[in-house]
Order: C-alpha cells, then sequence, then structure tokens
C-alpha cells in the first residue's frame, strides 16, 4: 500500500494545522514526476497554499481533456465517454462498493489514488476486484483538513476519494479544490457529505443479491441500480452486479427483474 514519505503526524499538540499543511506540500514536493505517460498536462512548478486565489483554470492540451481514468465496465456505459473525464470533481453517493470499483480500475490500469476521511472503506474487496494497493494512499483521519489535503493529493494523484462524514463544503472553499483538479488533470471523486456542482453525479443502491436460501448458504453476487447524470447529458440508469468468477469479483451488466423488494435487508443494507 503506498503511504506517503516520512509519515505526518496529525495530533495538534505536536503541529498546528498551518504546519501540518505545509509539512505535507513538502512531501508531496519530493515525488517524483510520473513518467509512465499519465502526468498532469500541467506541470508542478509550485505547490501553492489552497486558500490562495487561483487563475480560471484551463486544461492546457486537448489530450489531457481526451484522457479518461476507466471505470467498470457496466458504469462505463452510462457515460457518454466511458469513464471519468481528468479535470473534472464527480459525486458518488450509495453503496460503497461503487467507490471501491472506481479504486480497482484505475490502479489496475496503472494509476494512482487517494482515499481521505474513509478508514472502514474495504480494501480486501477492492483487491478481488483487481485493485493495486500499492498504488493506493490512506489519509484516513485528517480531522478538519480532509478538503486541504485533497486540493494537495490532487496535484499528483489521478484520483483522490474525499469522505466528508456528512459535511457540506461550501462553495468558497470548494473553488480552489475545483481549479485544483481541473489545472491537473486529477479527478476528484466526493462521497459522504454535501458538495454543490459537481460534474457528474453517480448514485447507486443495492437491488438484491443470489446465493441465499431460506435464512443460510453464500452470496455468489450482489446487485445495483445505479444512475449517472452530470453535464452535458440526461440521467442514465442501468442495473449490474458484481459476481465471483475464478477467485476473483467482476461487474457485469443484468437485466432489471420485474421483482421488487418491499425494503433493504440488513445485508443490503451493509453493502
Amino acid at each position: 500500500m503506498a503511504e506517503l514519505p516520512d509519515q505526518v503526524s496529525l495530533r495538534p499538540s505536536v503541529l498546528t494545522k498551518a504546519e501540518k499543511l505545509e509539512q505535507l506540500r513538502r512531501k508531496m514536493a519530493s515525488i517524483p514526476a510520473r513518467s509512465d505517460g499519465t502526468e498532469p498536462a500541467t506541470p508542478s512548478v509550485m505547490l501553492k497554499p489552497v486558500d490562495e486565489r487561483e487563475p480560471t483554470p484551463i486544461v492546457a492540451t486537448a489530450q489531457s481533456t481526451l484522457r479518461m481514468l476507466p471505470v467498470p465496465p457496466p458504469i462505463s456505459d452510462l457515460l457518454p465517454r466511458g469513464g471519468l473525464t481528468r479535470g473534472t470533481v464527480v459525486s458518488v453517493s450509495g453503496a460503497n462498493s461503487v467507490l471501491i470499483g472506481l479504486l480497482a480500475s484505475v490502479t489496475a490500469s496503472g494509476g494512482h489514488a487517494a482515499v481521505i476521511g474513509m478508514p472502514n472503506l474495504g480494501l480486501l474487496a477492492a483487491t478481488e476486484q483487481g485493485a493495486d494497493l500499492s498504488r493506493i494512499a490512506l489519509v484516513p483521519e485528517p480531522r478538519d483538513s480532509a478538503v486541504e489535503v485533497a486540493a494537495i493529493l490532487l496535484d499528483a494523484i489521478d484520483l483522490v476519494i474525499l469522505g466528508l462524514s456528512g459535511a457540506a463544503v461550501t462553495p468558497s472553499r470548494a473553488r480552489a479544490v475545483v481549479a485544483r483538479a481541473r489545472s491537473k488533470g486529477n479527478v476528484l471523486v466526493v462521497t459522504q457529505g454535501q458538495w454543490d456542482g459537481p460534474d457528474l453525479r453517480i448514485e447507486s443502491t443495492v437491488a438484491g443479491y443470489t446465493g441465499i436460501g431460506e435464512g443460510r448458504g453464500r452470496v455468489t453476487s450482489v446487485q445495483f441500480d445505479v444512475a449517472a447524470a452530470g453535464k452535458g447529458f440526461q440521467r442514465r440508469t442501468g442495473r449490474m452486479e458484481i459476481r465471483e468468477e475464478a477467485g476473483t469479483s467482476v461487474w457485469r451488466a443484468v437485466a432489471p427483474t420485474g421483482a421488487a423488494a418491499t425494503g433493504p435487508t440488513p445485508l443490503q443494507k451493509a453493502l
């Protein structure tokens, strides 16, 4: 699992908030530039504090706007360009399996990801979907600096997942983070909170599962109803499942059935 060098202590008794953010900026600046062809369109010459005023973001090249981050195949069918457009903000709500699928797709294809403020996200499930844990950085408890940490990590990491723990981010605070994502050509995914004006929204609910009989058995697949809507395209929906095949978990599109559940079961709530 990827870790930032010289782990930064988050204890307020040791460092102030400003000192912690400055130390994290120095650590991020020391990370060498990517050489696998996925470098951001705009080089990071100097890391600026997130609260500084930044110019209106312009993606530097057509190539960076055309590059996409991969998503699980059934979800790609719902998106106009088949993936997450670099330099955008995505809101994901509902089942954590969608977040795990995004992590797995990006890191399995050679990208890097970070997860902020989500200590209980299922990394075992991510590995079962093919995620490369060596390409995932974790900041499980950012305290009140989650948004600032996300802005810094967007300088160098393809996919940054930000758990808001029920908080609402004000437009003025979000504006600088959005500018950072667009100028660096990376993707910010926000979840578990309120973030106004994302470029894309992905919503999901658990629709059912197979493998459980009369109170016993083993879950062999979980079905989801997923919807995507964004700027420039209408809401699209689809039913899909995660199914175990040859020891790995794979996504498959499925045709919706006429049966509707009367309410979420304990297993559906857990997923």
